[in-house]
């Protein structure tokens, strides 16, 4: 049976930092960095990437469309 691994892309400056995609994720993958854009939001970023089944539930969550996913099937 084959493994499905997920994956995503963050646009950090669109990324306002808001939580929405953390809350909706139900492996816990996100969490919002300590780092900052240059507008001074914190970027959602993968805290736990080995956990992430590329279901997308942040990516549709994101109010600003600022998560692209993306899946890959593992033999």
């Amino acid at each position: 049976m084959a493994k499905i691994k997920g994956t995503i892309l963050v646009d950090r400056e669109r990324c306002k930092g808001c939580g929405v995609c953390t809350a909706a994720c139900p492996m816990n993958v996100l969490a919002l960095s300590k780092e900052v854009n240059s507008k001074g939001y914190p970027v959602a970023e993968m805290a736990n990437p080995d956990a992430c089944t590329g279901c997308a539930s942040c990516g549709i969550s994101c109010p600003d469309a600022c998560i692209t996913v993306y899946r890959q099937k593992f033999e």
